[in-house]
């Protein structure tokens, strides 16, 4: 038992010592860049999530070179949050734009001996935008990455601003897509059953810990995605029955989710699997899926398969692009416009238009 305790003081030290050594990393940036100069009626936004959220433009998780998130095209191919950003700037504050944050240890090391811990992992994005990708419905209260707690905490330095604020959670796709096997064959199995629950209880901890300090800001909880509906799996599941078991599963995590955002005060729901049908279309249980394609302006067409190159929906490594991307900002702002009656102005589709089309001109 000794050695038990000598061990857990060893690794308390341990941590003191990261938290310490990289204290350089610690609020000081954080502090000063909330005390910058903001349009007085802009809407914080936050976001807790995954890949799906995580900014392109994160030259820290993705460097010059890299093949991720685009690869050559990746300067001019950007995430919602991004899109959001360069739409609406002046009703819409997703904090500055800055490398922020520790790393998983580093960060717990903080928390140990009492200082602040900063955002994990360490990333280049907005301020507000705690998504990370490769995270789980465990990583938003618990585990290295903890979203939920670490949100709340820079949320409680500006208390008054987030009483008009949103949080929107995006989470769950990394749990779940790597069941689709088991969706296909028994969409009622016991494991997804298991799955649906434990980022249930996720979800509402995060929400209860967000709403116990600041209950007047809006919670948008996104659904997930049908991962069978894209291109890349064209050749997967391909029995008309598969493809069934497989919605309706994934029709049984989307509505554990829905039901959550009902039963919670200011908290909604975005249909992202209906959202993802009505744009780029489903493979249904017909012989050939049923994809749609876009028209972007007057005649730049984006289909539903995957490259980096703009014309595609998904990027190479499976990401939204750019035109998905914009189209999903537009739907956005349209739900939280509708959900909580927020003075957010449409995105038009000639503004999505004006945005798209000169960043494919560039790619050409």
């Amino acid at each position: 038992m000794k050695r038990l305790v000598r061990i857990a003081g060893a690794g308390t030290l341990a941590l003191a010592a990261a938290a310490v050594a990289f204290d350089v990393f610690g609020s000081g940036p954080q502090q000063k860049a909330l005390n910058r100069a903001v349009p007085p009626a802009a809407i914080p936004l936050a976001v807790l999530g995954d890949s799906n959220s995580h900014s392109y433009q994160d030259s820290v998780s993705f460097p010059p070179g890299s093949s991720a998130r685009g690869g050559t095209f990746r300067p001019r191919t950007f995430n919602w949050t991004e899109v959001l950003a360069r739409l609406r700037p002046r009703e819409v504050d997703s904090g500055p734009w800055m490398v922020d944050g520790n790393s998983g240890v580093v960060a717990a090391g903080r928390e140990a001996v009492g200082l602040e811990a900063a955002r994990a992992p360490r990333k280049e994005d907005y301020l507000y935008n705690f998504a990370n990708s490769g995270a789980r419905c465990s990583d938003l209260v618990t585990g290295r990455f903890r979203q939920a707690p670490r949100l709340v905490a820079l949320m409680n330095k500006e208390t008054e601003r987030w009483k008009r604020g949103v949080v929107v959670i995006r989470i769950g796709l990394n749990d779940w897509a790597a069941l689709l096997d088991l969706q296909a064959r028994t969409p009622d199995a016991p494991q997804l059953a298991e799955v649906t629950r434990g980022c249930v209880d996720q979800l509402r901890a995060a929400i209860a810990l967000i709403q116990a300090s600041h209950p007047a800001t809006r919670i948008l909880v996104v659904g997930i995605a049908n991962e069978a509906d894209g291109p890349v799996q064209r050749n997967n599941w391909v029995n008309a029955e598969q493809r069934r078991n497989i919605q309706s599963a994934l029709a049984g995590f989307n509505g554990a989710l829905q039901s959550l955002a009902d039963r919670t005060p200011n908290a909604a729901f975005f249909d992202d699997a209906a959202w993802f049908m009505q744009q780029w279309g489903t493979r249904g249980s017909a012989p050939e899926p049923a994809f749609k394609t876009v028209t972007i302006g007057t005649d730049f067409v984006v289909t539903n398969s995957n490259g980096d190159e703009p014309h595609n929906a998904l990027m190479a490594d499976d990401h939204a692009g750019l035109v998905f991307n914009a189209l999903w900002a537009q739907s956005l702002v349209a739900r939280l416009r509708e959900a909580f009656k927020l003075p957010l102005t449409p995105i038009t589709d000639k503004e999505v238009a004006d945005f798209v089309l000169p960043l494919v001109k560039q790619a050409r």
